[in-house]
């Protein structure tokens, strides 16, 4: 049995290697112990799947972010008018540097889309000075970058062929707000379909790590910071959790600018990520489709104080405030 240590450590018990074996062996006699969860084999190759993609896609960034500041040692601010320099007009005026081309005017010639209306732009941004030994470095990343893309693209193909089974669960937990098809992959394979290991979403939450912490003493809270547990489910939850406060009209933005108005934007993201693990929870046991709540939710749900504090705020600007309720149709 592989049993978790940090709750072995809370029984108290004897130390020296022979007894703590000793100890160990009573211990399971009494069913004092508890194993892990371990996933099934074939989960656990999606976990490997899933984690060095991840990998990848980081390694990817951190090329680019290299490729943004050997262009700004070379003067060249094209990152200040292109959104994303590996978008298509960027890919194209890289390229168009690297065969040699200077002339800011031609290479501005070369935008698509959108970048097309920011030509002005794009020709202050692009007189620089590029040299052989810039070229070589750009050649070099940008050759690391495309290897990157293609590992990341067959990844996906194959993560995508080994949850077809699951097409129908993934096109419904699609429909969380700030949950993309990349993420909600990684839940699947760290966690899995199966969420019958853990008894209620709380313990689910404990495991993942991105419940409060509990640390008191005397009487007094220390503390509450998140303790530790799967960093991979974790990143991808707090990743959702920051899209889903730029969304509109839905819960768990309005969660989100509820608590980060009082306890600022981290505590706020990690709050959301909870709740989005607590939604992913009950979808699963249940098999229900995601209910949006509103943003008016916590409006509705403490009415009285919502009026009280909206008739304060327009009193102290000097307004006489009546409150007529609307007639219902």
């Amino acid at each position: 049995m592989i049993v978790n240590a940090e709750h072995l450590k809370r029984v108290p018990g004897r130390k020296t290697d022979k007894k703590d074996a000793e100890w160990i062996a009573e211990l399971l006699q009494f069913g004092l112990l508890k194993p892990s969860f371990i996933p099934s084999p074939q989960q656990r190759e999606l976990r490997d799947l899933t984690r060095v993609r991840t990998t990848l896609i980081a390694e990817r960034t951190r090329l680019v972010n290299r490729l943004h500041k050997t262009l700004e040692d070379t003067n060249l601010k094209l990152s200040s008018v292109l959104t994303d320099i590996m978008g298509k007009t960027g890919q194209k005026i890289l390229s168009a540097l690297l065969r040699g081309e200077e002339d800011a005017d031609v290479l501005a010639d070369l935008a698509l889309g959108r970048a097309m209306s920011k030509r002005e732009a794009l020709v202050q941004a692009l007189r620089g000075r590029l040299n052989d030994h810039h070229r070589l470095l750009l050649q070099e990343l940008l050759s690391l970058i495309e290897q990157h893309d293609q590992g990341i693209c067959r990844l996906d193909r194959e993560i995508e062929e080994r949850l077809r089974p699951h097409e129908a669960l993934i096109q419904r937990l699609d429909t969380i707000p700030g949950c993309s098809r990349r993420i909600i992959e990684v839940l699947l394979a760290e966690i899995g379909s199966d969420v019958s290991p853990f008894p209620d979403a709380a313990h689910l939450a404990s495991w993942v790590g991105i419940c409060p912490g509990n640390n008191e003493s005397g009487g007094k809270r220390k503390s509450g910071r998140i303790r530790k547990g799967n960093r991979w489910v974790k990143a991808m939850l707090v990743q959702a959790a920051n899209a889903a406060a730029r969304t509109k009209h839905s819960y768990l933005s309005a969660q989100y600018h509820q608590i980060a108005a009082r306890r600022g934007n981290k505590r706020a993201v990690v709050a959301v990520a909870h709740s989005t693990l607590v939604i992913y929870y009950h979808m699963l046991t249940t098999g229900e489709p995601y209910q949006e709540k509103g943003a008016g939710y916590f409006s509705e749900l403490d009415r009285k104080h919502a009026e009280r504090r909206a008739t304060r705020q327009l009193e102290r600007l000097g307004y006489q405030v009546t409150l007529t309720p609307a007639q219902i149709a």
